[in-house]
């Protein structure tokens, strides 16, 4: 992430030429670019940042960077270990620290009028109506940004094959991201867990670029055999989408980050949440908080344990005592689907009004 934020910085000048090139009539741009806003303004041209992350997350961290921290946080925040500690870093960030909340604040300023959410007001209402206030700036919800039609590929074939051999809502997917690694105790904690949940599950594990690890090394011993054709264990990559679409899917054991978060609700499937770090323990809060979806808590060391891992899965995706987690994923998802063109509708329609009030000023300040 650092190598792609260092790339963003050094491109600035093609991009230029290729803002001048093209003269769009609105530029949105994300927290990585604030410098982005600066090459619209001096070309006349409105820039709208973009927030790809929740809007209680979002939130708390404009809260935290605010210039009167007296004021009390208005919502319950996660109790979580990695957040107690990014606390403190922003309290006393290090270099790289300070750079992320540099571009943070300045995107923040820099946007016309409106930041525009990937959310939606059934989820999170509330805390887009709060930083609305909190930033002076209108937060408009642009919902998911999921496609429904999910294109085949090579690659999901396995997956998909797998599937189709399991009832409906029977099977458990289990990812973290491409930005967190699992350590090996992570690992065989997990694989526990799934063993013991008796479920059926396709899990996706990942290693660092240029870790030799194999997969068998990192499993306990014999966990293949044991769990049989229960199971499918991947390596890298597999179409998330296109696994959460699918019928035989009853449940995402997931790390809750956002765009995870928006495919699972997408596709109604509740949500089993494990959040390691970043804005993933606020959005694990909010899919409590909303019913769709219940948190593997840790222990008194913040280690996730098999039992409870197992637990949380059974619950959340056979147990009855989960049903009304399930019925409200579906639900959540019904109002996604009849809400969505309608949220978009209204992004443009509120997006062609800036470029309009836009030429207005430049029109009015040459008069004078």
């Amino acid at each position: 992430m650092v190598t792609l934020k260092t790339a963003f910085e050094n491109s600035s000048l093609d991009f230029l030429k290729i803002f001048e090139s093209i003269k769009p009539d609105i530029l949105i741009y994300d927290f990585n670019q604030p410098w982005e806003a600066d090459i619209a303004l001096s070309n006349n041209v409105p820039a709208v940042q973009f927030d790809m992350t929740s809007a209680f997350f979002a939130s708390f961290l404009r809260y935290m960077l605010s210039s009167d921290p007296a004021k009390n946080f208005p919502f319950p925040i996660p109790h979580h270990k990695y957040v107690t500690e990014k606390m403190n870093a922003i309290r006393e960030p290090s270099p790289d620290d300070a750079k992320d909340i540099y571009r943070v604040k300045e995107a923040g300023k820099r946007t016309y009028k409106v930041i525009l959410r990937r959310t939606f007001r059934e989820m999170e209402g509330k805390y887009i109506d709060y930083i609305s206030v909190l930033s002076q700036k209108k937060s408009i919800p642009v919902g998911l940004l999921v496609p429904e039609e999910l294109e085949d590929t090579d690659e999901s074939t396995e997956t998909i094959q797998f599937l189709d051999k399991k009832d409906e809502s029977s099977v458990v997917f289990v990812s973290f991201g491409s930005e967190y690694f699992l350590s090996k105790e992570e690992i065989q904690e997990i694989a526990s867990g799934l063993e013991l949940s008796n479920l059926n599950f396709i899990w996706v594990v990942r290693f660092p670029f240029g870790e030799n690890m194999k997969l068998e090394e990192a499993l306990p011993l014999g966990f293949l055999d044991k769990v049989g054709d229960k199971g499918l264990v991947m390596e890298g990559w597999a179409p998330q989408a296109k696994i959460l679409s699918h019928s035989s899917t009853g449940g995402f054991v997931s790390h809750c980050g956002w765009g995870s978060i928006m495919e699972s609700m997408m596709f109604g499937v509740p949500v089993i949440a494990m959040p390691m770090h970043l804005d993933q323990p606020f959005n694990a809060k909010v899919m409590k908080e909303v019913g769709v979806g219940q948190e593997v808590e840790t222990d008194e060391n913040g280690r996730f344990k098999r039992e409870e891992i197992a637990k949380v899965i059974r619950n959340v995706v056979v147990e009855e005592s989960g049903e009304t987690i399930r019925r409200k994923a579906k639900e959540m998802s019904e109002k996604i689907r009849e809400n969505g063109k309608k949220e978009i509708d209204e992004v443009v329609e509120e997006l062609v009004k800036l470029c309009k009030e836009k030429k207005e000023e430049i029109t009015s300040s040459k008069m004078f």
